[in-house]
Protein backbone atom coordinates (compact mmCIF):
# COMPACT_ATOMS: atom_id res chain seq x y z
CA UNK A 1 0.00 0.00 0.00
CA UNK A 2 1.87 3.39 -1.01
CA UNK A 3 -0.56 5.23 0.74
CA UNK A 4 -0.33 7.59 3.75
CA UNK A 5 -1.78 7.21 6.75
CA UNK A 6 -4.11 10.40 6.00
CA UNK A 7 -5.05 8.59 2.67
CA UNK A 8 -5.55 5.72 4.11
CA UNK A 9 -8.29 7.09 6.06
CA UNK A 10 -10.55 8.17 2.93
CA UNK A 11 -10.21 4.38 2.11
CA UNK A 12 -11.27 3.01 5.42
CA UNK A 13 -14.73 4.27 5.85
CA UNK A 14 -16.24 0.81 6.21
CA UNK A 15 -13.20 -0.90 7.98
CA UNK A 16 -13.84 -1.54 11.58
CA UNK A 17 -10.78 -3.10 12.88
CA UNK A 18 -8.54 -0.89 10.74
CA UNK A 19 -10.39 2.86 10.78
CA UNK A 20 -9.40 3.39 14.52
CA UNK A 21 -6.00 2.56 14.24
CA UNK A 22 -5.41 4.78 11.57
CA UNK A 23 -7.15 7.83 13.35
CA UNK A 24 -4.70 7.32 16.21
CA UNK A 25 -2.12 7.39 14.22
CA UNK A 26 -3.42 10.21 12.77
CA UNK A 27 -3.89 12.18 16.76
CA UNK A 28 -0.47 11.16 17.14
CA UNK A 29 0.41 13.31 14.67
CA UNK A 30 1.58 10.47 12.00
CA UNK A 31 -0.95 10.73 9.09
CA UNK A 32 2.06 11.48 6.98
CA UNK A 33 3.84 8.01 7.36
CA UNK A 34 3.42 5.45 4.53
CA UNK A 35 1.32 2.36 5.56
CA UNK A 36 4.41 -0.09 5.39
CA UNK A 37 6.92 1.97 5.99
CA UNK A 38 10.09 0.44 7.63
CA UNK A 39 10.70 1.86 11.17
CA UNK A 40 14.36 2.08 11.01
CA UNK A 41 13.81 5.27 8.74
CA UNK A 42 11.65 6.88 11.90
CA UNK A 43 13.09 9.64 14.19
CA UNK A 44 12.94 9.21 17.53
CA UNK A 45 10.18 11.10 18.29
CA UNK A 46 8.30 9.35 15.52
CA UNK A 47 9.27 5.96 17.24
CA UNK A 48 8.02 7.20 20.35
CA UNK A 49 4.41 7.82 19.33
CA UNK A 50 4.34 5.01 17.14
CA UNK A 51 4.68 2.65 19.96
CA UNK A 52 2.34 5.27 21.99
CA UNK A 53 -0.35 4.26 19.12
CA UNK A 54 -0.28 1.06 20.25
CA UNK A 55 -1.06 1.53 23.79
CA UNK A 56 -4.38 4.11 23.53
CA UNK A 57 -7.46 2.63 24.44
CA UNK A 58 -5.90 0.10 27.12
CA UNK A 59 -6.53 0.71 30.34
CA UNK A 60 -3.31 2.85 31.82
CA UNK A 61 -3.40 1.92 35.51
CA UNK A 62 -0.31 0.92 37.37
CA UNK A 63 1.59 2.05 33.91
CA UNK A 64 4.33 4.72 33.27
CA UNK A 65 5.23 5.88 29.95
CA UNK A 66 8.65 7.92 29.34
CA UNK A 67 8.74 9.76 26.69
CA UNK A 68 12.30 11.98 25.70
CA UNK A 69 11.66 15.21 23.77
CA UNK A 70 8.39 13.92 21.39
CA UNK A 71 7.57 17.01 20.18
CA UNK A 72 10.75 16.87 17.74
CA UNK A 73 9.65 17.59 14.27
CA UNK A 74 6.29 18.31 15.40
CA UNK A 75 4.27 21.32 13.88
CA UNK A 76 2.82 23.23 16.93
CA UNK A 77 -0.73 22.43 16.64
CA UNK A 78 0.55 18.33 16.58
CA UNK A 79 1.88 19.34 19.70
CA UNK A 80 -1.31 20.45 21.08
CA UNK A 81 -2.74 17.26 19.61
CA UNK A 82 0.23 15.30 21.82
CA UNK A 83 -0.88 17.05 24.85
CA UNK A 84 -4.57 16.16 24.40
CA UNK A 85 -3.18 12.32 23.80
CA UNK A 86 -1.79 12.85 27.10
CA UNK A 87 -4.30 13.59 29.05
CA UNK A 88 -5.99 11.10 27.70
CA UNK A 89 -3.28 8.43 28.91
CA UNK A 90 -3.35 10.71 32.35
CA UNK A 91 -7.16 9.94 32.08
CA UNK A 92 -6.60 6.30 32.02
CA UNK A 93 -4.29 5.89 34.99
CA UNK A 94 -0.91 6.51 33.69
CA UNK A 95 2.07 8.06 34.91
CA UNK A 96 4.02 10.15 32.25
CA UNK A 97 7.59 11.27 32.65
CA UNK A 98 8.45 13.68 29.48
CA UNK A 99 11.61 14.92 29.23
CA UNK A 100 11.31 18.09 27.41
CA UNK A 101 12.33 21.88 26.37
CA UNK A 102 9.41 22.34 24.96
CA UNK A 103 7.16 25.03 26.31
CA UNK A 104 3.88 24.14 25.97
CA UNK A 105 4.42 20.49 27.46
CA UNK A 106 6.16 22.02 30.33
CA UNK A 107 3.33 24.83 30.90
CA UNK A 108 1.04 21.30 31.07
CA UNK A 109 3.16 19.22 33.53
CA UNK A 110 1.87 18.88 36.54
CA UNK A 111 5.86 18.50 38.44
CA UNK A 112 8.39 20.16 36.60
CA UNK A 113 12.30 19.13 37.60
CA UNK A 114 14.08 21.81 35.95
CA UNK A 115 17.50 21.00 35.22
CA UNK A 116 20.53 23.47 34.84
CA UNK A 117 21.55 26.13 35.39
CA UNK A 118 23.20 25.78 31.50
CA UNK A 119 23.72 22.83 29.01
CA UNK A 120 26.19 20.35 28.85
CA UNK A 121 28.94 20.60 31.94
CA UNK A 122 27.21 23.85 32.60
CA UNK A 123 23.77 21.82 33.87
CA UNK A 124 23.13 18.94 35.39
CA UNK A 125 22.27 20.21 39.02
CA UNK A 126 18.26 20.30 40.28
CA UNK A 127 17.84 24.35 39.49
CA UNK A 128 14.05 23.74 40.82
CA UNK A 129 11.38 21.47 41.05
CA UNK A 130 7.56 21.96 41.83
CA UNK A 131 4.29 22.91 39.84
CA UNK A 132 5.02 25.37 36.64
CA UNK A 133 3.49 28.49 39.08
CA UNK A 134 6.50 27.62 41.30
CA UNK A 135 9.39 27.31 38.34
CA UNK A 136 7.68 30.69 37.40
CA UNK A 137 8.54 32.25 40.79
CA UNK A 138 11.94 30.46 41.24
CA UNK A 139 14.92 33.02 40.28
CA UNK A 140 17.37 30.33 39.71
CA UNK A 141 15.57 28.90 37.10
CA UNK A 142 15.95 30.09 33.62
CA UNK A 143 12.90 27.81 32.09
CA UNK A 144 11.04 29.95 35.02
CA UNK A 145 11.41 33.09 33.09
CA UNK A 146 9.39 31.71 30.27
CA UNK A 147 6.50 29.52 31.29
Amino acid sequence: MAMDVTEALSFSRDMKNVRPRLEVLSQLGLGYLTLGEETPGLSGGEAQRLKLASEMGRTQEDSAFVFDEPTIGLHPLDVMTLLSVFSSLIDHGATLIVIEHDLDIIRNADWIVDMGPGGGDEGGRIVAEGTPDDIKHTKASVTGRFI
